[in-house]
């Protein structure tokens, strides 16, 4: 084979070669998956329904703290009572909710108070601890989600 056609093929196969691994390249930067934090493929975060934020917080709430069934019974009906009182406040502030919402903040923390003596009088003294690890894990959740609701 002669000097020029060797030339032409391996440049021809260099071409391809090169060809081949940039495609490959940018469909994996294409298909790779978005880093999970909260929000899916679509941009904003997407919030849960009431109904399946509650089925997420006692399915880790049984998990953190080692709930047996009748203690998720009781923690179910803690948490309907407590939905009840906060709808009857809800009510009862609609019309000035939106003149002054800091008003209120002393009801609110009293029946989020209610929630958290009554949660830990259906708990082992065991599970007290595991308890007040998740309350504080939550609750440093909720700040930063906070702080990263205000930066936006």
């Amino acid at each position: 084979m002669p000097k020029s056609r060797l030339s032409a093929v391996l440049s021809l196969c260099l071409v391809f070669f090169s060809g081949a691994v940039l495609g490959a390249f940018a469909y994996r930067l294409y298909s790779i998956s978005p880093v999970q934090s909260g929000r899916d493929a679509s941009g904003p975060s997407k919030r849960l329904s009431p109904e399946d934020w509650r089925k997420k917080y006692v399915s880790d709430f049984a998990n953190a703290v080692k709930l047996d069934s009748q203690q998720i019974i009781a923690l179910n009906s803690v948490l309907d009572r407590t939905r009840e009182e906060f709808d009857a406040l809800n009510q009862k502030v609609k019309p000035e909710r939106d003149a002054v919402d800091d008003k209120w903040r002393p009801d609110r923390e009293a029946i989020h108070q209610h929630q958290v003596e009554s949660i830990n009088g259906l708990l082992r003294p065991d599970q007290r601890p595991l308890y007040e690890t998740f309350r504080t894990e939550r609750e440093r959740q909720r700040k930063l989600h906070d702080q990263q609701r205000k930066k936006q």
